[in-house]
């Protein structure tokens, strides 16, 4: 397979590459990487990877019509996996904008050069091509305690700029694979965490505050749910639904793990506690931090996967006690990966509490 990634330097992307690289069979020929390297794209998430003669890295938007055509013929691709997206939601509710330009403007664009291309192959290419678009639970809205949690069947119904622009960009999908029979997929996923995980989400903002003696900002009361998923498990799911999916179904995916925020906080103090002692002997703990709640902050989100179970086979590989471990020591492990970017993309004054 002739592979197209796009926002591949991202969080999820990188590790979603790095998985298909490092994995033997990979079932890749080629893996083209298209990222326009805004302020959560770093290539050093990748950097270890640039010699593999399998991967191709070329810089720029999702929406450039001329850049997308060419990459589709030049490298013959076979698939394209959609992670290019502006996905914080603080970020989002101080400025919209660009979340519409980048995940419904830009989807769109991707969408009319991929149709192209696919329109273009012989049959037996145009029967084996996919388009898998990963978006988000928090198109679903929120829940109430006790509620089911989302299964594919549940209404759209977000409460953020950020999650209206991923919703927009979830029906074009739906429409293109309806309207023109391009074969699509789309998952949605819970929240992720793990290794190169951008330093303003929640869980790197706790550890990388809490090494450097700052507050811990928790929103509210800090019991906003949320449906933890390793970013590793999450690779693996993107890999079998594009491999083995219907057409044209949504796929979700969860962690099987709902956690309040508070105690996710509070579990990373206990690692640390243990793993990296404070000079003064105290907890980390008492470094949190209650802050004022955000805008139309949703209560609780969970993760119905019993479809992907039920059809590819699928379950996470790692619980919560282990990822969140293997998330602590790696950035015990790459505290300069850290600092490089809290130096050079953005100011440190602008970190919220996170997308959870």
């Amino acid at each position: 397979m002739n592979l197209l990634v796009t926002g591949g330097c991202g969080f999820i992307g990188s590790n979603f590459i790095r998985q298909r690289l490092t994995e033997k069979p990979s079932g890749l020929r080629k893996l083209v990487n298209l990222d326009a390297l805004t302020y959560a794209g770093n290539p050093a998430n990748l950097a270890d990877l640039a010699g593999d003669p399998r991967y191709v890295f070329a810089h720029g938007d999702i929406g450039d019509p001329a850049l997308v055509a060419r990459l589709l013929k030049e490298h013959a691709i076979d698939a394209v996996v959609n992670f290019a997206a502006e996905s914080h939601v603080d970020r989002s509710i101080d400025s919209p904008e660009p979340f519409i330009q980048t995940n419904v403007v830009g989807t769109l664009r991707l969408l009319n050069g991929v149709r192209l291309h696919w329109s273009q192959l012989p049959d037996m290419k145009k029967n084996t091509f996919r388009f898998l678009h990963v978006s988000t639970d928090e198109v679903y809205g929120s829940l109430a305690p006790g509620a089911p949690a989302f299964t594919e069947e549940h209404n759209f119904e977000p409460n953020s700029p950020y999650a209206a622009s991923k919703a927009s960009s979830d029906h074009l999908v739906r429409a293109y694979q309806h309207t023109y029979g391009l074969p699509t997929l789309t998952t949605n996923c819970s929240n992720n965490y793990g290794p190169f995980h951008f330093p303003e989400k929640l869980i790197p903002l706790i550890i990388l505050n809490a090494l450097e003696g700052k507050p811990l900002p928790v929103y509210g009361d800090g019991m906003q749910i949320r449906d933890w998923l390793y970013v590793g498990d999450h690779a693996a799911a993107i890999w079998l639904v594009l491999q083995q999916g219907r057409t044209g179904e949504t796929y979700n995916i969860g962690g099987l793990n709902e956690q309040p925020n508070i105690a996710i906080v509070k579990k990373i103090c206990e690692l640390l506690d243990r793993k990296s002692p404070r000079a003064d002997g105290q907890t980390y703990a008492n470094l949190i931090k209650h802050v004022a709640d955000r805008p139309g902050h949703d209560r609780r989100y969970a993760i119905d996967c019993t479809k992907l179970s039920r059809e590819l086979g699928w379950k996470p590989v790692e619980t919560f006690a282990t990822g969140i471990e293997k998330t602590v020591d790696w950035y015990l492990q790459n505290r300069p990966w850290a600092a490089d970017i809290t130096a050079r993309k953005y100011s440190r004054e602008r970190l919220g509490t996170g997308k959870a």
